[in-house]
């Protein structure tokens, strides 16, 4: 079954996720202009963008367990999940700095005051050189550095959690499921690898 799935999934081009990427920001633009998205649109761009890009970053990180647990493979997907991700990260920010705050001198001010936008900020950063290496050149001209590099991931993905937790008011169950699901895949890292027994 797996190996069947696996086959599929290799006629799949990844360049096609791009394409289903950039049809939902637009959409949901389409939503704000024609009233689809309640009394406040900016707001709800803004944090609709944010849970995205939190769910693809999760997605992501499900990746090499998902290889290593169940013999699934999506590897080949995995950069485009991370573009993806902070591509809508960017939008996240830029709803963010242009609809919703508007004064770069308040944009400056929020960061240092709310310390869920400070953390959210840091995500963002750590996020920043993993986009700009992700491509084949930078793999070869880092080499080993390459991987060490790009487990600032896992710390990005804490903090993006954490930025959701400490967003919302009240108790609520959506962000500590997020906060919880990543957690455990950092974990699942840790867990020893099965040696494969000779045949």
């Amino acid at each position: 079954m797996i190996d069947t799935l696996n086959t599929t999934l290799r006629r799949v081009p990844p360049w096609s996720l791009y394409i289903l990427a950039a049809l939902y920001p637009a959409w949901l633009l389409q939503q704000g202009v024609t009233g689809g998205l309640g009394v406040d649109p900016v707001k709800a761009m803004e944090h609709d963008l944010g849970r995205r890009s939190l769910q693809l970053i999760v997605a992501g990180l499900c990746i090499t367990p998902l290889r290593r647990f169940t013999g699934l493979n999506l590897v080949r997907f995995r950069r485009a999940v991370g573009l993806i991700a902070f591509f809508y990260i960017c939008l996240h920010l830029t709803v963010w700095l242009v609809l919703d705050v508007q004064i770069l001198s308040q944009v400056w001010a929020d960061i240092l005051k709310r310390p869920y936008i400070t953390i959210g900020m840091a995500g963002f950063l750590l996020l920043v050189p993993l986009a700009v290496t992700s491509n084949a050149y930078s793999v070869r001209r880092l080499g080993r550095r390459w991987n060490r590099l790009h487990r600032l991931v896992y710390l990005a993905a804490l903090l993006g959690a954490f930025h959701f937790v400490m967003l919302v008011k009240g108790f609520q169950y959506e962000p500590l499921i997020y906060l919880v699901c990543v957690i455990v895949l950092l974990l699942t890292r840790l867990a020893p690898r099965r040696r494969r027994i000779p045949t």
